[in-house]
């Protein structure tokens, strides 16, 4: 492969009891998941640019407020379910089936403004730690599931297997072979580019959703025309006070394999197939959010980041009018110049000629490109 430094760069400076009112549309069994990817819209590629603006930019919501949004089941399978979210200045309670109501707050009981305070209460169980944990009505609570928006904060799971051991078999395998042409690799590093980019690559750290590092380095990269694209969505963005915060890049084939092994069946939506081999392993797919340029603080999205729940679905109507907001300037921005959001994935966006290139397995440190960030 072609590897580059910073004297080749040649751009410009810079991828899941009791029936009342409330609760009668929430008894149908019907599967909020399924619903939810049903909405989804087919990722596009092309894209106006003549505004990357999602409409007027809405107020944030209360504080207390976006402690109750987010996915409430009344069961393990998850067919009693309901969204709490916020929308125009409203707090909305939305069934399975799209049905909204607006709910009023008194204090930690939940009621519609057409009922008696006394006579139908729904009450909140709260957790000094934890914020919210469940919604009762009577004798019939509905769990929240929902990790919180915090986006500095990861998401885990269980692996399927030690990490460690699935490490030794990713390295020891090949990846799928493939027998037609591809461009020659010409990986760029994308720190460098630009000062407004910055990087949280928590696969080199403990807090990623596995618990425990996966790259040795702390870099990120995409193939030479993804790059030079997503430094015009960056300049885009810092004319509205954004910067891009990049999660992750080019990914060898091997921590693919990684996820895919580690991961449990439920959640396999979210990660790749080694089998087919990851747009990130090409080099033409990149994780990432927003910043603020003032405070260089993360911008709160609708979930966060490998959060392997529909919160995570760039469709997801919860959350609030101003997370959805930013989630669907991200999107526009980076559809403008050629990537396309993943289904499943806010975050993940793949470069329109990610099929050009080849699959990868080749670690950072063996790349000939740049040296590790100090």
């Amino acid at each position: 492969m072609s590897g580059v430094n910073l004297s080749n760069v040649g751009l410009s400076k810079k991828k899941p009891g009791a029936r009342g009112s409330l609760l009668t549309a929430i008894g149908r069994k019907v599967c909020f998941i399924v619903l939810l990817v049903a909405e989804l819209t087919a990722p596009t590629y092309a894209q106006s640019d003549s505004s990357i603006v999602p409409g007027p930019k809405p107020p944030d919501a209360p504080r207390k407020w976006k402690e109750l949004v987010g996915i409430y089941s009344g069961d393990e399978d998850k067919k009693l379910s309901f969204v709490l979210l916020e929308q125009g200045g409203k707090l909305l309670w939305r069934d399975a089936k799209g049905v909204s109501q607006e709910l009023q707050l008194s204090g930690d009981s939940l009621f519609l403004p057409s009922e008696s305070k006394k006579q139908f209460p729904h009450d909140l169980v709260r957790d000094e730690a934890s914020g919210i944990l469940a919604f009762c009505y009577l004798n019939f609570c509905y769990e929240r599931k929902d990790p919180g928006a915090d986006p500095a904060r990861s998401y885990h799971i269980a692996p399927a297997y030690p990490v460690e051991e699935l490490r030794r078999e990713a390295r020891a395998a090949n990846p799928p072979a493939e027998t037609r042409s591809f461009r020659q690799p010409d990986l760029v590093e994308l720190a460098p580019l630009d000062p407004a980019i910055h990087l949280d690559i928590r696969y080199a750290t403990a807090n990623d959703f596995l618990g425990t590092p996966v790259y040795t380095q702390a870099r990120a990269f995409l193939q030479r025309p993804a790059a030079e694209a997503l430094l015009r969505v960056l300049h885009k963005l810092k004319s509205l006070g954004y910067g891009l915060l990049i999660h992750d890049g080019y990914r060898p084939w091997y921590v693919t394999k990684i996820f895919w092994d580690a991961t449990p069946p439920e959640g396999k939506i979210f990660v790749a197939d080694p089998a087919q081999g990851s747009r990130h392993n090409r080099g033409c797919a990149v994780d990432l959010t927003l910043y603020d340029l003032k405070t260089s603080q993360p911008i709160e999205m609708t979930g966060g980041y490998d959060e392997m729940s529909p919160r995570s679905f760039p469709n997801y109507p919860g959350g609030t009018s101003l997370q959805r907001w930013h989630r669907d300037l991200l999107r526009r921005a980076m559809e403008s110049e050629g990537f396309a959001v993943y289904e499943s994935e806010w975050w993940h966006f793949d470069y329109k000629d990610w099929r050009e290139y080849g699959i990868l397995n080749i670690p950072f440190e063996k790349l000939g490109i740049g040296s590790a960030a100090k």
